[in-house]
């Protein structure tokens, strides 16, 4: 079932609020910059993302794919990525260590991996352990 959480980044420049399930998937990818940034997310419809504040805030930083990712310029988190997927529409791929007020439905969070490195979206990676 679908909840709202606020989110924010770590000097609250940028903060939002999105409905997801988080007992459904999320996910976490070993491309570059998800591994590096250790990025951990979900995937939130546009309809169900809303930008509160920090829009002149956001750093836009965009390479290889279609997916656009959005960092505060000021402290640096990447708060969420935004992309268009085939058999869904736009969404945003929200990163769940922002959500405020869920660490419990986090650690129970199902975790898909995602190889990202090889463009082999639909497998996971043989080693995930570090993700």
């Amino acid at each position: 079932m679908k909840t709202s959480y606020a989110g924010s980044c770590h000097c609250g420049a940028v903060s939002f609020e999105c409905a997801v399930d988080l007992a459904e998937p999320t996910s976490r990818c070993n491309c570059s910059i998800c591994a590096k940034s250790r990025f951990w997310k979900a995937i939130v419809p546009d309809r169900d993302f809303r930008l509160l504040a920090g829009k002149t805030m956001l750093t836009e930083y965009t390479f290889g794919s279609n997916i656009r990712h959005f960092f505060c310029a000021r402290c640096g988190v990447k708060t969420f990525g935004r992309v268009a997927i085939p058999e869904i529409g736009p969404v945003h791929a929200v990163n769940v260590m922002c959500l405020d007020a869920a660490d419990a439905e986090l650690a129970a969070a199902p975790i898909l991996y995602e190889n990202g490195r090889d463009d082999r979206w639909d497998e996971a990676p043989a080693e995930t352990r570090h993700l």
